[in-house]
């Protein structure tokens, strides 16, 4: 498999954000079959946490560049004529 070359998920943020919401994952799920609750929400909000720390890190400029649009393609120029339309 070649590597990528879009740069998709190799920034900061996204390594930071996948690593919490794991870990957050693996506790939440660890105390689900602990029949722990509080220990199973506690895992949940490091799930979304990872989230929105991934998210912070992004728009503190750690996340991916965004693409520049393509340059648009000259518009047709029009004709002198205009065109009829047909009748129905």
């Amino acid at each position: 498999m070649s590597a990528s070359s879009h740069g998709h998920g190799h920034t900061p943020a996204a390594w930071t954000g996948v690593i919490i919401t794991f870990i957050g994952f693996c506790v939440a799920g660890a105390f689900m079959v602990m029949a722990e609750p509080v220990g199973f929400w506690a895992g949940m909000v490091l799930t979304v946490l990872g989230g929105v720390v991934g998210g912070l890190m992004s728009l503190m400029g750690l996340g991916a560049k965004p693409k520049s649009a393509p340059a648009a393609a000259p518009a047709a120029k029009a004709t002198a004529e205009p065109q009829a339309e047909a009748a129905v």
